[in-house]
């Protein structure tokens, strides 16, 4: 069992209060705004899970330091403000709230997984604050880490970052200097839609141009339903499986994963009853482009080739992913995220509104979701104790009952399992299965 409790440094929120510059209200972009809508419907919180080698030394000391350094990151300090149903919300400056820390316990590294898991159900309010910080210490058993570490999980609301964003915040926290930057959306962009809506349909006929050429790939599509899609019930588990980069398949991290899944999943499946052949995965993948909106990604679906050899199933899933790159880089991509942009917010609104998410389908974009983000050098500390790891719980939702996090950091690489029983049944059955296709590829 666990314990929450809330950091009160109440002189020192004072003083935040007081030296934080003021900054300007700023309106959410609109897939900002539907990421913050959905998530009533379907919770989406990010979970950026960090596990560091040793103690502090003074506890509510590093805490407070972390307080004293959240500010200073503008972005940081953001929180949500309606401004009634005709109008997208508005990012205002909310400065940074005592109450967003809090301490945890934690016997070891197993415990506290399933405390964050836990912590899922507890899902942020943007309007009262958009991230929240979690530290367990000591924790024992953290994957490498000799004697007690401190695990520290960043919980961020989708309206506020994506993958990429997320990991840059909660790195600030913990020591890097990178900044984050602000992302501005213009107040009239809605008043551009009638443009733009022309520009994408040209560009679209282009793309279909291009495809029917050969040119440019065709839009991916669905595959049947299995297990694994099954609506997330009964106990929901998160495990992970942590090597070193130098001991995955050579390739791409990404490439080396997805392959360990189709393997691993397929074998799962069969055994479940389910024929796995057409088994794909859904793919989180960054836009390319300028970052205009705080979520800056879409997501593609993959073939995960269970039957074919391991050397030709990497080189097929790497030709997929790169076909899908080449494509969301085509023009008319742009063009529609720019139309996307200016849809006004009641439109968007009844959009959001009007998504059922009890409605079952047969088919899907994949029967896994694998999120791959590479969070940057081992150059963050707690309190003195430097990062060894960084893995996290990515979301369940009604079509995917089983989810892969694909986290590095340093030369440390750990893959995340988080799964409902209804989709996998025994999850460390799995799991072992997943770590031997990883460790002997076939």
């Amino acid at each position: 069992m666990t314990s929450a409790t809330p950091v009160l440094l109440l002189a020192g929120s004072m003083r935040r209060s007081l030296t934080s510059d003021a900054m300007t209200a700023r309106r959410l972009a609109a897939v900002d705004a539907q990421n913050l809508w959905m998530s009533a419907k379907m919770p989406d919180d990010q979970f950026l899970v960090y596990g560091f080698a040793g103690l502090p030394g003074d506890l509510p000391g590093t805490i407070a330091a972390i307080l004293e350094r959240a500010p200073s990151c503008g972005e940081l300090r953001l929180r949500v403000r309606d401004r009634g149903r005709l109008r997208y919300p508005e990012w205002v400056d909310g400065g940074v709230d005592d109450a967003q820390v809090r301490t945890h316990a934690a016997d070891d590294w197993s415990e506290c997984l399933a405390a964050v898991t836990a912590l899922t159900g507890d899902q942020l309010d943007a309007r009262t604050a958009a991230w929240r910080l979690h530290v367990f210490s000591p924790v024992r058993a953290i994957p490498g880490v000799e004697g007690a570490g401190t695990v520290a999980v960043v919980q961020v609301s989708h309206a506020l970052a994506d993958g990429l964003r997320s990991a840059a915040l909660a790195a600030w926290l913990f020591g890097r200097p990178a900044p984050v930057d602000a992302v501005t959306v213009a107040p009239w962009e809605s008043a551009t839609l009638p443009l733009r809506a022309v520009s994408a349909a040209r560009a679209h006929r282009q793309l279909m141009r291009d495809v029917t050429a050969g040119t440019v790939a065709a839009q991916a599509g669905s595959r049947p339903a299995l297990r694994s899609n099954a609506r997330p019930d009964g106990a929901r588990d998160l495990r992970t499986v942590v090597r070193r980069r130098a001991d995955l398949p050579t390739g791409t991290v990404t490439v080396s994963v997805l392959a360990a899944v189709s393997r691993a999943l397929a074998d799962h499946l069969r055994e479940l009853g389910d024929d796995p052949s057409t088994l794909g995965a859904e793919v989180p993948m960054a836009s390319p482009g300028p970052r205009r909106a705080h979520n800056h990604f879409g997501n593609v679906g993959v073939g995960l080739h269970p039957d074919l050899p391991h050397a030709e199933r990497s080189s097929r899933i790497a030709a997929e992913l790169a076909r899908r790159r080449q494509r969301a880089a085509h023009p008319a991509m742009r063009a529609a995220t720019l139309a996307s942009a200016a849809v006004p917010a009641p439109l968007m609104r009844w959009g959001v509104a009007a998504f059922d998410p009890t409605v079952r389908s047969p088919t899907a974009i994949g029967n896994t979701v694998v999120s791959s983000v590479h969070r940057g050098a081992a150059d963050l500390h707690f309190g003195g104790a430097p990062v060894v790891l960084t893995t996290g719980c990515p979301s369940l939702s009604p079509m995917q009952g089983l989810t892969h996090g694909v986290h590095g950091i340093g030369d440390t690489v750990a893959v995340s399992v988080h799964a409902a029983e209804s989709a996998v049944g025994d999850i460390d059955a799995y799991v072992d299965r997943l770590a031997a296709a990883l460790d002997r590829p076939e």
